[in-house]
């Protein structure tokens, strides 16, 4: 397996361990990647160990709080709109020519924009909740761009199946869509000209703003990682004026076993850099439609988010 299939496996299996979905569901999806019965089954066992042995380690009473953690902010009501949704512009669809065929995408237009921004989905591929980011950015003054990494099989509204579709995108080499991540930064600036420009991602799509940084990424003012996990040893020195903020749940110890390597990478090629930890909660807290959406990590990410894009951007 390629690491970001692998990656995606350990999702699926840990989604399992977690109580997020059958085991006979997990078993199909594992099977969609390439994994056999007998291979899945051993992931989920190996995932299963690995929470336990967390839970042996963790100590209710001393708790460890991880370096640069977030304060906790007061919690949004669970019923309310998420950050930023009260302010969210509608999206439309677009195309544009790719590196190997036309590329679809949502853009998402500012009235005034101050800037724009590359939104990388999940590894659920271009779906409504990531136009909904799209849209609440442009909102904020940023105009978006949310592109489809599944755009060279006819887009994710292709696959009825979401798990098809996470599958495609686990068979796609990184490179490739790194190539394709380029090419929606230059189509961004071409909608923003004059503007400066900055990249955010989420899961998976965390992950690849990693790999767009270590392919070096000097158009870029600002990165905006969440829970993604950092490929081996990275070298982002392409990618030295570029301000990056990272996102992490406290929970989420498979990512975060990747925090330290993005950190040394980051100091090595002198990046402006803040590594944020929300406390309590777990991966992909930003997505207010899963299971593990946390509205006072959600909360406090947004408003460092456009923070940041307010200093680094415009």
């Amino acid at each position: 397996m390629t690491p970001l299939q692998r990656y995606i496996a350990e999702e699926i299996a840990t989604d399992h361990v977690d109580g997020l979905m059958s085991r006979r569901e997990a078993l199909r999806r594992l099977g969609l990647l390439g994994l056999s019965t007998a291979a899945g089954a051993a992931l989920i066992a190996a995932c299963s160990q690995n929470r336990q042995e967390e839970a042996a380690t963790s100590s209710p009473a001393a708790p460890q709080s991880p370096p640069e953690s977030a304060p906790q902010s007061p919690s949004p009501s669970p019923t309310g709109p998420p950050p930023g949704m009260d302010a969210a512009l509608s999206t439309a669809p677009v195309t544009w020519a790719g590196p190997a065929g036309e590329l679809q995408g949502a853009w998402a237009e500012a009235p005034e924009p101050r800037g724009g921004i590359l939104v990388i989905h999940e590894n659920k591929g271009l779906n409504d909740w990531v136009r909904s980011v799209a849209g609440r950015l442009a909102g904020a003054g940023y105009s978006s761009l949310a592109i489809d990494l599944l755009s060279e099989r006819g887009g994710t509204a292709t696959f009825a199946d979401p798990a098809e579709a996470t599958a495609a995108l686990g068979a796609r080499p990184p490179e490739a869509m790194v190539a394709d991540l380029k090419s929606g930064i230059a189509e961004v600036q071409n909608r923003t000209p004059g503007l400066e420009v900055a990249a955010i991602g989420f899961c998976m799509g965390g992950g690849l703003v990693w790999r767009l940084l270590a392919s070096g990424a000097p158009e870029l003012a600002a990165a905006f990682p969440f829970y993604g996990p950092t490929p081996d040893d990275p070298d982002f020195a392409g990618s030295s004026d570029v301000a990056v903020l990272g996102f992490y749940g406290e929970l989420d110890q498979r990512v975060n076993a990747t925090e330290p390597v993005a950190r040394a990478a980051l100091d090595r090629a002198g990046l402006v850099h803040e590594l944020v930890t929300e406390p309590g909660a777990n991966h992909a807290f930003f997505n207010d439609t899963g299971d593990r959406y946390d509205p006072a990590a959600a909360a406090d990410a947004w408003r460092r988010t456009l923070d940041w894009l307010a200093t680094h951007v415009g």
